[in-house]
């Protein structure tokens, strides 16, 4: 029962939202000219991998929580195919895959949460959480076989061996699946990043243990392990010399900042080359003091995480690198001998996924190069540099795969065409690979084309967001919602996002301008897309909250146009857009109607430890939790309570303090739910609630109470 008392706490049933109580009660009197529903029903492709031989490619659809492997070979022209038999919105995601040698099967980490090492219940089974699994699936298609528990699957070069990990150990099995899988090394600490030799006769891998980390190559002849050039600091990212008998790598000499906290500068990181048999190693090359000496990998192109692939050893004895020295990430090379680093991409723009050839001659990434809003996909010669861009569109390319054959697939969108996969035909144009998963009744004829806007930020800053515009055209005012994404590591473009979560957001948001409403979706300084000086930018987060200027410069930027209802302005986001949610009710709250909050941090100083009286004062200062007196417009907080990245803990001390200052508010709670939530549901209860509650205190038309 929800109480509608000023101050009192409302709490929704999440089940009666599943149950599309929400969609029921304003049906009838919905002036948008489609639903919630129809704009997320095209199926999100994720995690495209190539072949490795022939010109086949892999990737996952995730169809309103259903996900399963798909295949296409282009080269034969035949039509795409899912080849995995999974049917529910049950929250098991999958990911990870791998390819046989052969290409007749693809192994594959399969789990209710592949966020973290934590097992989930997200579909609240009685049996309670279940670990992240290994399974296997034939090409031609079938039945997928378990192979154990544990995750990134790896098939040894030979084909006869399948390897995957559990935490501290490195299990071996048939490539079958069968047959039980037994340990090829228990190790002290935490392991990852496979990587094979060539000739399959040795594996790399790297070692966490908390303070430091270590490469470990495993040889399978000797079965003997030789760590190299150990020591105390932060070794990553192994890579084969082609003749198998040397490994380079980055090496860290400081532990990276605390997640929240900019850090422009810092000990230069190195790279370094060892000896497979010795471990004897020597440092190649060290970053220039200042911009671009603390290291920054790229984008994992199959996780929204660091890359464990950011060294490529060419066929020239060159190593390609991501680096900052410009203030933007960009890839370098220098001699394995040692010299001068070579730039190879040039400009005020970001290198995000790359992918290496087989014939390690080039590389093939994604940037905003020329197209600040939008990703396109480049390739660039190892040896010699000029970059050059694929497929010429006016759509955004991203998360590249080369095959075997050359063949170049990516993902691609626009601002009124979802995520769907491609590969670059004979004719230089981008050619989809599974046209019929797109459902015909998706409203692409009814979206709009978000545009490009910058404004000033309260401290003068220039700040990047997209404007939505209804396609109504009325002599009123439109009531306005700004929008915050998480991360803040992270960038919106002008269409449907490559990462899932914000490809529904941007969905959800097309959905609030088909009822009217202008939206704002703001990238705010911490971001992505705008160098380095943007994303560490000065006195962020816990380190005074500046990234609240370009909130209020974005207040300011919707109040000054005469398009929009300045007294009916809504906020949300989720994550640390909920932080920015919470952030602008309480120093805003006099310039917002209402905002959404999804799983946001309230209290710095109670999020994560933070060293220092004076650090842990400046903290909870730039917290939303230090003002709340000033807060007064309503909210609504929706927090998943199996949510390891921002835990309910922080939702709860809001509650408490909204509570104590009898602040009008709702909270939906959603038991076993990750932050990133697994369930298509749990994403549609959010949606639809947040729907209801714009709809209510924006007075945008009478709707009634959920």
């Amino acid at each position: 029962m929800i109480d509608f008392g000023l101050g009192k706490l409302r709490l929704w049933s999440a089940a009666a939202a599943c149950a599309g109580l929400f969609m029921t009660q304003v049906a009838g009197t919905h002036p948008a000219a489609f639903t919630l529903n129809d704009v997320m029903q095209a199926p999100f492709p994720y995690y495209m991998v190539a072949a490795p031989t022939g010109a086949a490619v892999a990737w996952v659809f995730d169809a309103k929580g259903c996900r399963n492997i798909w295949v296409a070979d282009p080269s034969h022209g035949a039509k795409a195919r899912q080849i995995t038999p999974y049917t529910e919105d049950d929250g098991f995601d999958i990911g990870e895959l791998a390819w046989s040698p052969d290409t007749t099967s693809i192994a594959f980490t399969r789990g209710q949460s592949l966020e973290d090492e934590t097992p989930a219940n997200v579909n609240n089974s009685p049996k309670g959480p279940m670990p992240k699994e290994v399974w296997v699936v034939a090409t031609a298609g079938g039945v997928p076989h378990k192979v154990g528990a544990g995750d990134s699957p790896s098939f040894s070069p030979d084909g006869s061996r399948l390897l995957f990990v559990d935490k501290k150990r490195i299990l071996t099995v048939a490539a079958s699946g069968d047959g039980e899988a037994q340990p090829l090394l228990i190790d002290q600490g935490t392991v990852d990043s496979l990587t094979w030799a060539p000739d399959g006769k040795r594996l790399a891998f790297v070692s966490h243990r908390g303070s430091h980390s270590l490469i470990g190559v495993y040889d399978f002849v000797d079965q003997t392990i030789v760590w190299l050039s150990p020591s105390l600091d932060y070794d990553s990212s192994p890579a084969f010399s082609p003749d198998g008998a040397r490994i380079a790598f980055v090496h860290v000499a400081e532990k990276a900042p605390p997640e929240y906290f900019s850090q422009r500068s810092g000990r230069p990181w190195s790279i370094w080359t060892a000896d497979v048999k010795t471990g004897q190693g020597r440092r190649v090359w060290i970053a220039d003091a200042g911009p671009g000496s603390v290291f920054h990998p790229t984008i994992s192109a199959n996780n929204d995480v660091p890359s464990a692939t950011n060294l490529f050893w060419t066929n020239h004895d060159d190593l390609v690198f991501p680096w900052e020295k410009s203030g933007w990430l960009h890839l370098y090379a220098v001699p394995v001998q040692g010299g001068t680093a070579r730039a190879l991409t040039v400009g005020k723009f970001e290198v995000i996924h790359v992918v290496f050839s087989q014939d390690r001659k080039r590389l093939v990434y994604s940037s905003t190069q020329d197209d600040t809003d939008r990703m396109h996909i480049w390739t660039v010669d190892a040896e010699h540099g000029s970059a050059v861009r694929t497929g010429q569109s006016h759509a955004i390319e991203d998360l590249p795969q080369i095959g075997a054959d050359g063949a170049l697939f990516a993902l691609q969108s626009d601002g009124d065409q979802p995520l769907h996969p491609v590969v670059l035909s004979s004719g230089g144009q981008w050619r989809r690979l599974a046209p019929e998963a797109i459902p015909s009744s998706f409203p692409s004829s009814k979206l709009v084309m978000p545009r490009a806007v910058t404004f000033r930020a309260k401290d003068g800053q220039e700040t990047h967001a997209q404007l939505f515009l209804p396609r109504e055209t009325t002599s009123k005012p439109h009531p306005a919602i700004l929008f915050f994404h998480g991360g803040p590591k992270r960038q919106m473009l002008l269409g449907f996002d490559p990462k899932r979560t914000y490809s529904w957001i941007y969905a959800f948001n097309q959905y609030l301008v088909a009822e009217g409403y202008i939206v704002l979706s703001v990238n705010y300084r911490g971001g992505t897309g705008y160098g380095l000086d943007y994303r560490e930018a000065d006195d962020l987060g816990p380190g005074g909250g500046s990234e609240l200027n370009d909130l209020l410069g974005a207040i300011t930027y919707l109040r000054g146009r005469q398009d929009v209802d300045s007294h009916r302005l809504g906020i949300w986001g989720p994550s640390y857009g909920g932080l920015m949610t919470a952030l602008g009710l309480a120093r805003a709250s006099d310039a917002l109607a209402a905002g959404v909050d999804y799983s946001g941090i309230h209290n710095w100083s109670t999020y994560e430890p933070i060293d220092g009286a004076d650090a842990n004062r400046r903290a909870v200062e730039s917290s939303p939790i230090a003002t709340i007196d000033q807060w007064h417009s309503p909210v609504l907080l929706v927090q998943a309570d199996d949510d390891s990245v921002v835990p309910f803990q922080q939702a709860a001390e809001l509650i408490e303090g909204l509570r104590s200052h009898n602040i009008d508010h709702d909270v939906i709670m959603i038991p076993n739910e990750i932050h990133d939530m697994a369930r298509y549901s749990s994403w549609m209860m959010l949606f639809n609630a947040a729907d209801v509650y714009f709809d209510r205190h924006l007075d945008k038309r009478s709707a009634p109470a959920p």
